[in-house]
Formats: C-alpha cells, structure tokens, sequence
C-alpha cells in the first residue's frame, strides 16, 4: 500500500470511527462519474431523495439518456474513455465547477481506483465508496489474500507472492498446484484478464493472452495463480458498512451462468443455500469487511465447491452491476444506502431487521451473436420495445438507451438489466422468460432468444449440476441456428404473418428500398433464415384474404387489423388468432415479433446481394466488429486448416480470436498490430483450398 494511501487510512480511522449524528445528513448535489443504465440507476434515487445530479458525458454519449435525465451535464473529452470517464482531474474539476459535494462512481470506470478516491478526498469531494486504503488492499487479489488469511476467511490455495509474479515463477507454482489452474490478473475484475489453464502445454500461450487484455483494461501484466475448483458455484454476498463501525451482510446471491467468465443471469437468494450455509457466508464476508475497515457497498465474491465448502475469491469495492436482485427480495434501495452512508449517516438497517422476501433473477441483454460464441455487436437500435415495468408489476428494466440510439464500439455493449420478482424461485424464472418473450430489439443482434432456452432449461430450473461451466456444457441446446426455428409449431404461422405483412407493407409504398413483391395476384417471395434459403407463395384472393404455401404446406391468412406506421398486425392463420409486429431493421433484415413470443427473422436476398456487392471486398476473414488489432498469429503466404487462430483483436474490453473459416491459405494479411480496424472490413485475404 502506498504510504500516502496508508497515512490518510489511520486519520479515517480516527476522524470517523464512533461519533454518529443524530440528525440525517444528506447532500445537495451529486456527479455520477460514469453513463448508461449506472448513471441512470443512481440519478433516480438522487430524484428521490430530492438531491440534484450532475451527469458527464464523452462525446460519444452527448445525446445519450442518462445526460437528458441529470440537472445539469458537462462535456468530459473524447469517446475514448482514457481521454473522458477514466479522466478523474476532469472529473474533479467537473465537481468542484458544478458545486456537487459528492461523487458516484457506478461500475466500472474509476470506481474502484484508489487514487481516485484519494484524489477526491483531498479535493473535498465525497467518494460515495470506500476508503482509498480498502480499495487499494481488496484490488490486489495477492494482498487481499493475505488479509483474508489473517481475517480468518476461507482462501482458494495457490500462489499469491508479489516479491516474485514472473512467467517462469508461476509456471512452476503451476505444477506445483496442479492443473487445471486459474491464471488471474492482480489488479483484475468484471471477468477480465482470467484464463483456466488446463495443461501445461496450455500455460504460456493463456498467460500471454491474459496479459495482453489486462494490460488494455487495467494497465498491469501482474497475475496470481490458483487452484482451479472443479465445478464451482459462483457465489458472492452484498455487504454494508458505515463510518461508525457498524456492518451488516444483505444475502447473497448466485452468480454461477456465466460466458467468457462475466455473469449473465444472476439470483438472489442462491438456490439450495441452507440458512445455516447462508450465515456463514455472511459473516464470512462481514469479516472480510472489517478486516479492511470497509466503508459502503461491497460485494464478496466466493467459489462453492460441490460439498458447499467456500472460498474467498476477491472483493468487489463497489456497487454490482446485479446488485437489483438484492433490493428486490429486501425492499432496500442501495444506492440510497450509498448516499446516506456516504453522507455520515448510520447504516438505515440492522442485521435482524434485514429479511428474505421471495425470489429475484436479473437477465444481462447484450447486443451479441450468441451463435459467434457471443461475439459483441454494434449498431443502431432500429427498433427498441421493452416489457411494461414499474411500482407494483415485479419488473425492472435497468436501461440506459432508448430506440434510436446506437450500441458503439467504445464501451460496454449491454442494452438492458431485466429484473424480475415472483415469490418462489420457479414463478421467477417463468416471469422472466415471459418478459424477455416481450422483450424487442431489431437493429442488432441480441442475446434475448439465448437468455429464454437458458431460463427454461430443465437443469437450470431443477438447478441440477449448475457451474460455472454450464452454459459450456450446454451451448448446443441453449445457441440454436435461426433456422432451427421453423421445426416449432408456430413457425409456418408466423412465416405466413410475416409474408402478409410485408405486401401490405409493399403495397402502401414499400419501405423496402427497391425490393418489390413479384407478380399481381400470386407473388414468389424469397427470404434468408439463417443459411436456410426458403421460397414462400402466397395468393392473395381480395383485400383481407390470402394464402401462403411453403414446403408443402399451406395456410389460408384473413387480415383484421395492420398499422403501416407500427408494423402491428392482426390475422386469423389457420383458424388461429394471431398477433404481431412487422419490423424493418436497416435495408436488409425483417423482423416478426410474435404475441406470444416467438421471433423471426429473414434477410431479404436480393437486397443482401446488393449490399456485399456494393462493398467490393475480396474472399477473407472481416472483422465482425471494430476493434483494434492486438496480435496476428500467421505470416502472409501461410497454409492452414480450418479453425486455425489468425488474428487477435480487442474490441469492448476483450480480445477475441478470428480463425480460419476454412483450409486454405493467407494470401495477405492486410493490418499489423496495433492498427484500429472499422466494422466489417477485410483483414486477410484467404483463398480456400480446392478439394
């Protein structure tokens, strides 16, 4: 620990500790140093309590929601988040300029910066957040380790020595463990800078891609290795501590699904968590709190093994991104914890007053192509409608972009927390897949289908042998091709709906660019499912009256209501009373939303043809999305087969890896490393091999 960090610890010691006030304090006005659905989050509960908000903004998020819903808003720098939300001297400035007397860091960002929280300090800014010293000890996984140890936490084994952290060094700590292995980055969390090593011919090439990618997010290369617990639960308690030394533990919650190492779905409370268990991880994790003199929000994240034996893994100093789940079965407002606590008040609650109210899940919606092991995406947000929520409905959709917007490639792509309540455990997951059954989004693609099969998953219901490997385990029953959509029974109906639908849509004048139905009566439609090609005839009799044929089979259509403005549309299909809403996302894809949920969407051929041959590009490996170039894996004029890695690229925090799409040879590869790379441009040309 730094000793100017240290000195300003014990002063915080001796200026807080014991004098409560017995009149409530509050503040005026609070900067939230950060944007989207965070910033939103915590300027609600300012409204609330009638403080005034102050929000920051790059350039990127000038007209985004959480600057429309502050008082005031101020410009910060670039989209860059190194020359905007990770500037703390702007920040600051920001501050002191607007008169806020506290700063909200949210997630992410500078939230867990030590400096920053110093900084702020000095400055005489509230940090709504812990000390700088508890911030600096809980964010170096080697050193939080040895103070859990002497705290009498429960400490995964492994190799934890700061004197020594070198790539030969933890090599041998590695086969002195014994494989599998976890490489993670001392300053690391949110997922990033952790691989599982499995064997050591694996050890070298995993360290080095950690590294790259904990340099980019945290600017260290140090890592810690540990003991890999074979199909771990994943675990982690809400904690609470004041100024005055009082703590309290807020239950936990299950944050075991998860993909690339980040939580997807998470619960509270934890399924098949004993009361008796339930208490040991609370004061488990009271105790790792008191150790550092822990001021605020944290959250203590513990590996379960199957025996229901835990381990310490590391300390979030801050406000969780699902920390909604625990408001929901406490009825507790953190973030007004947050303020009060930051502002000199006592914790509003005691242990014994904090009960468990029935059962909460939060689903994390990204714009991702779950079928491109969950390759992030960007985009406009052609069309955005999202289920009804608010005081009494169970439902909270945490959000911070509206339709309209655009996912960009500067931060994180979540669109949505959509958060639910229900009494039991089985009436929550039935409601939440309901809810993302009404959840819309047209414009990019989405995780929502993905987050319904894993909700309605029988093992995940049952909660049977549920880890952190689970979505691994069963990627081929959660991530369907699009095409597998028409086995169900309803496919037929909404392919008709969509048919109908999109000649109404061409008859009042097409919003279709200069696609056109064929013919007068009897029209040929041809549309893209996935890599299935279909052709659709559909007849039409009169006004209302259609039929529509495919794959041998056939459905008469008579129309009742269409709204050209929205898209909605209502059909008698087959004797069957249908819903839905017809979308036109960008030139080429059209969306069907169905009542009850089902989602369809084809691609228009004619008009896909035309776009890649207005693009010019060669046969080769595009970027999916852009990001910059971080390592290229082969030389120009190299064999490969298919699968073989060729390119490294960071986009939104994480590296991903571009294979060969096939055997074949790189002709060229056309960036080198460090090259910022734009969406869908060639970045080797390939020629496949002939058979």
């Amino acid at each position: 620990m730094s000793s100017r960090i240290h000195t300003m610890a014990m002063l915080n010691r001796l200026m807080t500790r014991g004098y409560a006030t017995a009149v409530p304090r509050n503040f005026d006005k609070v900067l939230i140093a950060n944007r989207g659905e965070i910033a939103c989050r915590v300027i609600r509960t300012a409204k609330k309590l009638g403080v005034k908000t102050v929000s920051v903004y790059s350039d990127a998020d000038a007209n985004s929601r959480h600057v429309a819903m502050a008082d005031e808003a101020y410009r910060i720098g670039p989209a860059s988040s190194s020359e905007s939300y990770l500037r703390g001297d702007k920040i600051i400035q920001v501050a002191q300029q607007s008169g806020a007397q506290a700063i909200h860091p949210g997630y992410g960002f500078l939230s867990e910066n030590s400096e920053f929280a110093l900084a702020c300090k000095e400055a005489g800014v509230e940090f709504v957040g812990p000390p700088a010293a508890a911030i600096e000890t809980m964010g170096s996984k080697s050193e939080s380790k040895t103070v859990m140890e002497a705290a009498g936490v429960p400490c995964t084994p492994g190799y934890h020595n700061t004197a020594d952290l070198s790539p030969e060094t933890l090599r041998t700590e590695a086969e002195k463990i014994g494989y599998p292995v976890m490489l993670k980055a001392v300053m690391g969390g949110g997922g990033k800078g952790m691989r599982i090593v499995h064997t050591a011919q694996d050890f070298d090439s995993q360290l080095e891609s950690a590294t790259r990618e904990a340099l980019n997010a945290f600017g260290d290369d140090q890592f810690i290795v540990e003991k890999f617990v074979e199909q771990p639960r994943h675990v982690e308690v809400q904690v609470f501590g004041d100024k005055f030394g009082n703590y309290v533990y807020l239950f936990e919650r299950d944050c075991t699904t998860q993909r690339r190492h980040q939580k997807i779905i998470e619960e509270a409370p934890g399924p098949n968590i004993s009361d008796d268990l339930r208490k040991q991880l609370g004061e488990a994790a009271v105790s790792a709190a008191r150790a550092v003199d822990y001021v605020g929000a944290g959250t203590v994240e513990f590996i379960m093994d199957k025996s229901g034996e835990f381990y310490f893994m590391e300390m979030n100093t801050r406000l969780q991104v699902e920390h909604p789940v625990t408001e929901m079965i406490t009825g507790q407002d953190l973030v007004e914890w947050q303020l009060k606590v930051a502002a000199g008040n006592e914790l509003p609650k005691s242990q014994d007053q904090l009960q468990i109210n029935g059962h909460s899940a939060e689903a994390r919606i990204y714009a991702e192509n779950p079928q491109q092991n969950f390759m992030p995406a960007t985009g406009k947000l052609h069309h955005l409608v999202p289920p009804e929520d608010g005081e009494g409905t169970g439902v909270r959709v945490e959000s911070g972009v509206l339709q309209g917007d655009t996912v960009s490639m500067w931060y994180d792509p979540m669109i949505c927390k959509l958060v639910v309540w229900a009494p039991t455990r089985d009436l929550a997951l039935k409601k939440l897949n309901d809810n993302l059954a009404n959840y819309h989004v047209a414009g990019v693609p989405t995780n929502i289908s993905f987050l319904r099969e894993l909700a309605q998953h029988s093992a995940f219901v049952n909660f049977q042998d549920v880890d952190t490997s689970f979505i691994e385990k069963h990627y081929d029953e959660l991530v369907k091709p699009p095409e597998t959509v028409l086995e169900s029974e309803t496919a037929l109906s909404s392919l008709a709906l969509m048919t109908v639908g999109m000649t109404l849509q061409e008859q009042a004048g097409s919003l279709y660019g200069n696609w056109r139905l064929n013919g007068s009566h009897t029209h040929s439609v041809d549309l893209n499912l996935g890599e299935r090609k279909l052709k659709v005839s559909m007849t039409q009799h009169d006004a209302t009256n259609y039929t529509v044929e495919h794959d041998s089979q056939s459905l008469d259509v008579r129309v009742g209501k269409f709204c050209q403005d929205t898209g909605k549309l209502e059909a008698h299909v087959g004797g069957e009373f249908l819903k839905g809403q017809l979308v036109n996302s960008g030139d080429q894809e059209v969306h069907l939303f169905r009542s009850c949920g089902n989602h369809l969407i084809c691609t228009i051929p004619e008009l896909a043809a035309l776009s890649q041959a207005g693009s010019g590009q060669a046969a080769g490996l595009v970027s999916p999305m852009p990001g910059r170039v971080t390592k290229l894996l082969v030389a120009s004029g190299s064999t490969v087969t298919k699968g073989t890695p060729i390119i490294a690229m960071e986009a939104m925090k994480m590296e991903h890896l571009l294979s060969a799409p096939a055997d074949g040879t790189v002709d060229q590869v056309l960036y080198a490393v460090g090259d910022q790379v734009a969406e869908k441009k060639l970045l080797v040309e390939f020629t496949p091999a002939t058979e």
